[in-house]
């Protein structure tokens, strides 16, 4: 049980916690190198030598975090999202195929993203109420709403901004720049929004306590005007 004024869930706590779920930082890093590997042997040496290469990267990736007992489950997730890439380029027959579901994934992203605080539900703040147990009293802050909803829409440009400028590339064959662009707009996006949000639930965390502050405000006036034997409606 939280303290007295307080919002459950500290923000480093929450961050830890969602860090976890994708790895940590290293985790993050550790997504871009089976990339940083399939371009230039796919340049070299073609599309199978490639998607070897890709899996091989993304194998040793998951033995070398299991044997460091790292959390198992963004290792499985990134080794079979690194095997459903390779697989469509190889059923593609073509190296920038490996990049297709990461650039329709961002499309679909941002449009549930957006979807979200256009219906007034943004994405990051039931996320943090999720992480933090907090509930759904947030909603009922008109500030806390608003800086969710800014945090929401950061991470609509991340997402819009990777489909964009990766579907320009695919379609224009540039398969060298669109893995330069897959790295360069992954994890140091990521970074940035994460940043944004840190600092939205911060926002949040203080609206939501002066909210609360206000009401057990209000609620100790009318307890000792009801003492004094005059009636809230009544009170001057």
């Amino acid at each position: 049980m939280s303290e007295p004024g307080t919002v459950p869930g500290e923000p480093s706590t929450r961050v830890n916690a969602v860090l976890g779920q994708i790895g940590g930082i290293s985790g993050l890093i550790y997504s871009s190198l089976p990339v940083v590997v399939f371009v230039p042997v796919s340049s070299l040496f073609g599309l199978v030598p490639a998607v070897v290469s890709a899996l091989a990267v993304a194998a040793l990736i998951l033995v070398w975090r299991l044997a460091r007992r790292e959390t198992a489950q963004p290792a499985i997730s990134g080794f079979f999202g690194v095997g459903i890439c390779a697989l469509i380029a190889y059923a593609m027959g073509e190296s920038k195929g490996y990049f297709l579901l990461g650039i329709w994934m961002s499309l679909l992203w941002a449009s549930v993203f957006a979807l979200s605080v256009l219906v007034r539900r943004p994405v990051v703040g039931f996320v943090w109420a999720w992480v933090s147990g907090q509930g759904r009293n947030w909603r009922d802050v008109r500030k806390a709403v608003l800086v969710f909803d800014a945090a929401t829409l950061v991470w609509v440009l991340v997402f819009a901004s990777r489909f964009v400028v990766q579907h320009h590339l695919y379609d224009a064959d540039q398969t060298g720049w669109l893995g330069a662009a897959r790295i360069a707009m992954g994890w140091p996006l990521t970074a940035v929004a994460a940043l944004v949000t840190y600092l939205a639930i911060r926002s949040a965390q203080r609206a939501i306590r002066a909210s609360e502050a206000a009401q057990a405000h209000t609620a100790t006036g009318a307890t000792h005007t009801e003492r004094d034997g005059v009636a809230p409606s009544d009170a001057h």
